[in-house]
C-alpha cells in the first residue's frame, strides 16, 4: 500500500548505523521546484564549509520538474555536495523525513532549497551547542526576505544576548517565532521525537513546540538566517486555498498535550488570538498581491472564527468595503 503523503503520526528517524561515517554537521537541503533560489542556498553554505570530514551537505530532491537539479548541484558543488532524488514525488513531509534519515551528522540543519544563511551562521550555532551542551536545538535570529533576497522584516526580538529565552515554552506555544533556516536540531532529538507530520502548513511550528516540551532550546539574537517569502511556496499556495487556517487550528489542538496542564487553556486562547490577527492582517495580501478578493474575505472570516477580537473584525469589514467599492 502506498505510504500516505501526510503522516498521521511522527515518522520514525532511525539511529545512524554503526558502520556509517559520522560528521559533526548534516546540512540537508530538501528541494522541489525552487531552482531559481537553490544556487544562493548552496553558495551560502559553501562559503563557510568546514570540510567534508566535518560537514555533510546533501540536496534531497522531490522530483523537481523546473530544472536539472542534479546538474546544478554538480556545477555549484564540484563534487562537494551530495545529491539524492526521490523515486517519485512524495510531498514535503516525506521529503523532510528522507532528509533526516539520510543525515549522518550529530547536528542537523534542514535548510529548505529557497532559504539561505549568512556567513557566521554555523560558527554561531556551534558556539551555542558548545556553551550549552545540554541543549537539544539552537536557533538564531532571522530575516524574512523577498524573491530578490532583499530584507522585508526581521524576526521578533527574543533576547539581547545568546542563551536561554525566559519563558520560552510559553512564547513558542503562542505563535511561530522560529523559521526553519534559523534552527539546527541534534539528530538524537529527532530520533527521540520523530519527524514532521499531520499538516503542510504549521508542521514546523508543531515540531518546535514538540522539541521544546522535551529538550532545552538555546538562542542567539544574531540575524544570520533568511526565510524566503514568495508566491510559489507551499505557504503561499495554502493562503490561496485557505488550508492554512485549518492546519493551524489542527496544530493548536495537537500541541495542547505538550503543554503544562495548568497553562493549556490560556496558551490556547492566546495562540488562537495571535493567529487570528495574523491571518486577518494578511487577508490584505491575499486581496492585493495574490489578487483574490473572495479568498481574502474567506480568510478574514475564518480568522475571526478562530478568535473573535476587534482587530480581526476590523479586517472583515475592511475587505467587505473594498469588495463593495471594487477597489483594486
Amino acid at each position: 500500500m502506498e505510504t500516505e503523503r501526510i503522516p498521521t503520526s511522527p515518522p520514525v528517524i532511525k539511529p545512524v548505523r554503526g558502520s556509517e561515517i559520522r560528521t559533526r554537521w548534516s546540512v540537508m537541503i530538501p528541494t522541489y521546484n525552487c531552482s531559481e533560489y537553490l544556487a544562493q542556498t548552496l553558495k551560502s553554505i559553501l562559503i563557510q564549509d568546514p570540510g567534508a570530514e566535518v560537514m555533510q551537505i546533501e540536496v534531497v530532491d522531490d522530483c523537481s520538474t523546473d530544472a536539472d537539479v542534479e546538474a546544478m548541484v554538480r556545477s555549484i558543488g564540484q563534487g562537494r555536495i551530495g545529491y539524492y532524488r526521490q523515486e517519485r514525488n512524495v510531498g514535503s513531509l516525506r521529503n523532510f523525513e528522507t532528509c533526516l534519515n539520510r543525515a549522518r551528522g550529530e547536528w542537523v540543519h534542514l535548510l529548505h532549497g529557497d532559504d539561505y544563511v549568512a556567513a557566521g551562521f554555523y560558527s554561531e550555532i556551534r558556539s551555542l551547542f558548545e556553551t550549552y551542551p545540554e541543549a537539544g536545538a539552537a536557533f538564531t535570529g532571522f530575516y524574512h526576505v523577498g524573491t530578490d533576497g532583499a530584507a522585508l522584516y526581521p524576526n521578533r526580538t527574543l533576547s539581547e544576548q545568546p542563551g536561554y529565552v525566559d519563558n520560552w515554552m510559553e512564547i513558542i506555544a503562542q505563535s511561530q517565532t522560529i523559521q526553519p533556516p534559523a534552527i539546527v536540531v541534534k539528530r538524537s532529538v529527532y530520533e527521540t521525537v520523530g519527524s514532521f507530520f499531520g499538516m503542510h502548513y504549521g508542521e514546523d511550528w508543531e515540531m518546535w513546540i514538540r522539541i521544546s516540551s522535551r529538550f532545552p532550546v538555546v538562542h542567539s539574537p544574531r540575524q544570520l538566517a533568511f526565510y524566503r517569502v514568495h508566491n510559489t511556496s507551499i505557504t503561499s499556495r495554502y493562503f490561496v486555498s485557505g488550508q492554512h487556517v485549518k492546519d493551524i487550528s489542527k496544530v493548536i489542538g495537537i500541541v495542547q498535550d505538550y503543554l503544562p496542564v495548568e497553562k493549556r487553556k490560556e496558551l490556547r486562547r492566546l495562540a488562537c488570538r495571535n493567529f487570528s490577527i495574523y491571518f486577518a492582517r494578511t487577508s490584505d495580501m491575499v486581496y492585493h498581491r495574490l489578487g483574490d478578493p473572495r479568498q481574502a474575505l474567506r480568510q478574514a472570516v475564518d480568522a475571526l472564527k478562530l478568535s473573535f477580537n476587534p482587530i480581526s473584525f476590523f479586517y472583515v469589514m475592511k475587505i467587505l468595503a473594498k469588495m463593495a467599492l471594487r477597489y483594486r
